[in-house]
This record gives structure tokens, sequence and C-alpha cells, in this order.
């Protein structure tokens, strides 16, 4: 995060020896999204999910506390071998929670394919707006304020990867 602002920084700092050649504009994702009917119907339905799978979490975590402290009651009055099947009981359902709990809401879970399946069309198409509309009227960089400044668009003229991979002697 320190060395994006660094860049950023530097970037602003540079930019009034460019500007001239270069034009620059800004848009605010956020605002465009909540303009959008169906973006805010996805993000319904992702919330609702959401609330509905964190309440069957929360429900298999409150059986788990209930069978262990029905365990701790009872582990005094059992045999050693009982004692041991029922700690494997709640080691197993503790396990099936998290699981659950990572197949939902984890990195490839259930929540995230079902964002990628309701919100990204809908993000592709509002990238594809500013991509037109920043080739139509020749802006070089569009830079999006809705989540700190960052890029949305650059014109790919303006990318000179290939020329930097070309000056490090690798080849296209």
């Amino acid at each position: 995060m320190k060395m994006k602002r660094i860049i950023m920084a530097a970037f602003f700092l540079a930019m009034p020896f460019f500007m001239f050649a270069q034009r620059f504009a800004v848009v605010d994702t956020e605002y465009i999204l909540g303009k959008i009917p169906e973006y805010q119907i996805a993000q319904d339905r992702i919330n609702d999910m959401a609330v509905e799978w964190q309440r069957e979490i929360e429900q298999k975590f409150s059986e788990i506390e209930q069978m262990y402290r029905s365990f701790q009651a009872e582990s005094v009055l059992l045999p050693a071998e009982m004692k041991t099947r029922r700690e494997e009981e709640i080691i197993q359902k503790e396990k099936e929670a998290k699981d659950l709990q990572k197949k939902r809401f984890g990195t490839d879970g259930d929540l995230s394919k079902k964002r990628q399946e309701l919100i990204k069309p809908i993000q592709d198409r509002v990238y594809n707006a500013v991509e037109e509309i920043a080739t139509k009227n020749n802006f070089a960089v569009v830079f999006d304020k809705a989540n700190g400044l960052s890029m949305l668009y650059v014109n790919p003229r303006n990318d000179i990867s290939e020329e930097v991979l070309e000056s490090l002697g690798y080849t296209r």
C-alpha cells in the first residue's frame, strides 16, 4: 500500500511535464454502479445469500458449542472410550463447520463465485463504456476515484511494456 502511494505521488508530481501531450479523465465507478438498477439487485441477492449462509454457519457453531458444553458436564461420568468418541465427534463437527465456512466464504467460495456471476458482467459493461469513451475522446488514462485513485483504463498506445522487455533483452 505504501509503495502504491509512492508511485501515485511520483506520477502526480511528473504529471505536469507530460500533461500537455496526454489527456486524462476521472470516473467514479461506485457512483456509476449505484445508478444501475441491475447492480443493486445483484448486490441485494448476494447480501441475502451471505446472510443466509452466515446464519447456517453460526447455527452449526452453536450446535458445536452445545455439544461441547454437554460433553464438559458429562465428561466426569463417561468412560475413557466414550470421552474419546465424543471429543472426536465434536472435532469432526467443528471441521465440517469450518469447511462449510470456507466453501461459502473462502477465496474461491460460493460467495465469490456468485459475485463473479452476478456483478462482473455489470462491471465489464461499465469498463467497456469507459474504454469506449476514453478511446473516442482520446484520453490516455482514466482514473477511478471510487476506492482511492486507481487507473481504470490506459490507452494501449501508451503501454511501453514490450519496449521495456526488449531493452532488457527479452524478445516478443
